[in-house]
C-alpha cells in the first residue's frame, strides 16, 4: 500500500519535473532557442505537423532564429503558424 503511494508519487514528481524543463526552455532570455518553436503546429497539406518536421529550424546568429521550409508552397503557412502561435 506505502510502496504504491510512494511509486505513484515519484512518478508524478518526474512528471511535474519534466514539464518545469519544458515549460522553463520556452522562456525568452534574450538569445534564441529553437526550442521556442517545438510547439508550433503547421497545417501540412490538412494534417497539423510540429515545424520541425516540415523545415529546417537552426539559429543564425546570437539573435535570429531560421527556419528553412523544405517545400516552397509551405513558407505561407509556415509563417501563419508562427503569427498564430502564443509567442508573442
Amino acid at each position: 500500500m506505502i510502496a504504491d503511494v510512494k511509486k505513484s508519487a515519484e512518478h508524478k514528481m518526474q512528471r511535474t519535473l519534466e514539464t518545469l524543463k519544458t515549460d522553463l526552455g520556452k522562456i525568452r532570455t534574450g538569445r534564441p532557442h529553437t526550442g521556442i518553436l517545438d510547439h508550433v503546429m503547421v497545417d501540412y497539406y490538412g494534417s497539423p505537423m510540429p515545424i520541425n518536421q516540415v523545415a529546417n529550424v537552426s539559429l543564425l546568429d546570437a539573435r535570429t532564429i531560421s527556419v528553412t521550409p523544405w517545400e516552397k508552397k509551405m513558407v505561407g503557412a509556415i509563417e501563419k503558424a508562427i503569427r498564430d502561435s502564443d509567442l508573442g
